[in-house]
């Protein structure tokens, strides 16, 4: 670990964030709780982090003046979302600190680039080939089919991906997505998906938290599960390893999400980062003595970082848009009343103002002394608010 150069902010500076969504309102409310100002940059009037912090500059992400205006009102700059212009963060980080870097976050933008790190890593992924031409489609081994193929820019929640099973298939549905650069990943055999979080500060230091069991729902992160031996104790430290290999070798500034695959044999394969805090980790709020949004503030400002200690075993319930429309078509508040009857029930909504369908609307933290109880009263919550039984 290198000696930092980067002197600490501490509390009285403000941080900024680049998005207003529910992980930027989650870190401002965090930065604030710890005595900082907060400047969010969203284009959007009515963005849950605007509505909640200091400053709320409304322009674009790419916008001159916009830029000019965070960088002249903060003293380091974040980002809450992968799909933030990796320019912008170029642009802000000639004037103040910037984390995690533009080419960081260049490299999870785009899965070609993503899938090289990781081999440059030396950490497994899935069989893979890169269609950017009708030349290389046409050269597609037949190895890596039935396999799924995803779009290598502005892809997440299940989106832009299309599972093809024959080369028709396969044409087809590039094809259907206009032809753009993707990546054909072969179709592994699943046991289940884990992810884990790290979070490497400027002088190198690296912690991590628990590594985290999720299970996904039509691409859509739906219940994480985290207690001692919720995975192998082997297989844990190996997602922490390579989760770290990751982080290091991009010389990462900041909180990481690396999320994996357990395969049938009980092998491990690496799936995709996000280079911020991640659904997966919402639980640490609640379970945790640091949480991953206090790594956050904890990263870009310079400050230390302590090992996380998980106190509760815990169960985090997605809440999707969907919860509000359980009896018809007009949008309905679920009961939430009934939900924090149960003991260990954490209720965190975002702010939005309109239910929709498939909109992420808030996560329930369930705690609890052992894991038998938390996932006991997160299925008694599941069955309150109609989610499927896991």
């Amino acid at each position: 670990m290198k000696k930092s150069t980067h002197q600490p902010l501490l509390p009285g500076s403000t941080l900024g964030v680049l998005g207003g969504g529910q992980l930027g309102r989650m870190f401002v409310h965090q930065a604030q709780a710890m005595g900082y100002f907060t400047a969010v940059l969203d284009a959007d009037p009515t963005s849950p982090a605007g509505l909640v912090s200091h400053h709320h500059i409304q322009t674009g992400y790419e916008d001159p003046a916009g830029l000019a205006e965070l960088a002249r009102v903060a003293d380091a700059v974040t980002t809450e979302f992968e799909n933030v212009p990796a320019a912008a963060l170029a642009t802000l980080a000639a004037q103040l600190p910037v984390s995690p870097a533009a080419s960081a976050v260049s490299v999870a933008q785009d899965r070609a680039r993503e899938k090289a790190h990781f081999v440059a890593c030396g950490v497994p992924c899935a069989p893979y080939a890169v269609i950017e031409t009708a030349g290389q489609l046409d050269t597609v081994s037949a190895d890596l089919l039935p396999g799924i193929l995803k779009t290598a820019r502005m892809g997440y929640d299940g989106k832009g991906q299309v599972r093809v099973k024959t080369p028709t298939e396969l044409a087809a549905a590039w094809d259907a997505v206009g032809k753009v650069p993707c990546v054909l990943e072969k179709m592994l055999p699943l046991q289940l998906e884990c992810s884990v979080i790290v979070a490497r500060g400027h002088d190198g230091a690296m912690v991590h938290l628990p590594v985290q069991r999720n299970l996904h729902r039509d691409g859509i992160l739906a219940v994480t599960e985290v207690f001692e031996s919720n995975l192998p104790q082997a297989l844990a430290n190996q997602a922490v390893s390579a989760a770290k290999s990751v982080a290091e070798v991009l010389q990462y500034i900041g909180v990481l999400c690396v999320e994996f695959f357990v395969l049938q044999d009980g092998s491990l394969v690496v799936n995709e980062i996000a280079p911020r805090p991640h659904n997966s980790g919402h639980y640490s709020q609640n379970a945790c003595d640091v949480s991953q949004f206090e790594l956050q503030v904890r990263t870009m400002a310079g400050l230390p970082l302590t090992q996380p200690r998980q106190h509760s075993a815990a169960v985090m319930l997605n809440l999707l848009g969907d919860l509000w429309f359980a009896h018809g078509e007009t949008a309905q508040t679920p009961p939430w009343a009934e939900v924090l009857a149960l003991p260990g029930a954490h209720l965190h909504l975002y702010g939005k103002h309109d239910a929709k369908r498939g909109r992420k609307m808030g996560h329930l933290n369930i705690t609890a002394a052992t894991p038998e109880a938390a996932r006991a009263t997160a299925l008694q919550a599941a069955a309150i608010l109609g989610i499927a039984p896991f």
